[in-house]
């Protein structure tokens, strides 16, 4: 496995033109961004270039409404969803990144779940048409961080993920928001991982640093190492202090033989 910084939350605390830099200093060669929107493009993939860094993972517009937390599974918002992915999908074409977590939004009382579901399934078979070079991840967002997401356990989006039947469609599994669901976390992680395209990190309960005294933690990265999985890894965290000064769950990781 490898290791991604999020620029997003790890590196918060810095303009965001300084991100880069620090998040190569700190050792990393592979970021996330969570929304690049803020800049052209070119800006970015400039960015990314100058710090010889590799971007693996965006996710697509949260929208301007409030709480709206994505279009995907909107029926009332498809050309809204349809205009944020030709964003997402600018820049990864002019950053070479590879992957887009595509954001589902709220629950919606008015909509039945089945359409909300059916309208999901056809961004993503439109998403599909327009990206073929690109990996569409659906990921679950805990209760007490994202409560009304449209889905909040990884069981969930993987029925979604598998129900598609494609390799470019798959799960982002967030071993944090399963640990807030206090689901049994070997079980759902042995139950994804065939069709997990990307896993995060961060530590229970306050998103700060990972915790590897922490037993579960610990099984969840010596199942992904036993596993052999070779994706990314990323710190989807807001650290205590400095970001450098806590990456010390990182070094038990190389230590172990875990790492790439």
């Amino acid at each position: 496995m490898k290791l991604a910084a999020n620029l997003t939350l790890l590196y918060g605390h810095l303009p965001v033109a300084e991100r880069f830099a620090a998040a190569r200093a700190d050792g990393f060669d592979a970021v996330e961004i969570l929304f690049p929107y803020d800049h052209p493009p070119e800006w970015y993939a400039q960015q990314l270039a100058q710090h010889a860094l590799k971007l693996v993972l965006i996710n697509t517009p949260l929208g301007a409404a409030p709480q709206a937390k994505g279009y995907a599974a909107q029926p009332d918002s498809v050309a809204a969803f349809q205009t944020g992915f030709e964003q997402a999908q600018a820049v990864c074409a002019a950053c070479g990144c590879g992957a887009i977590h595509v954001m589902a939004g709220m629950r919606r009382g008015e909509f039945e779940y089945a359409a909300q579901r059916a309208t999901l399934q056809d961004n993503l078979t439109w998403a599909q048409s327009r990206s073929p070079d690109l990996v569409l991840l659906l990921e679950a967002l805990n209760r007490a961080d994202s409560p009304g997401y449209f889905y909040h356990v990884p069981g969930a989006a993987l029925e979604i993920v598998r129900a598609l039947n494609t390799p470019r469609v798959r799960l982002q599994f967030d071993l944090y928001h399963a640990m807030r669901e206090s689901l049994d976390l070997r079980a759902e992680l042995a139950a994804a991982l065939p069709w997990t395209h990307h896993v995060q990190v961060a530590g229970v309960p306050g998103r700060h640093e990972p915790d590897l005294s922490e037993p579960s933690l610990q099984q969840a990265f010596a199942d992904l190492a036993a596993a052999g999985y070779a994706g990314y890894v990323g710190c989807e965290y807001r650290p205590r202090g400095l970001p450098s000064d806590g990456l010390g769950w990182r070094t038990v990781l190389i230590q172990r033989g875990w790492l790439q």
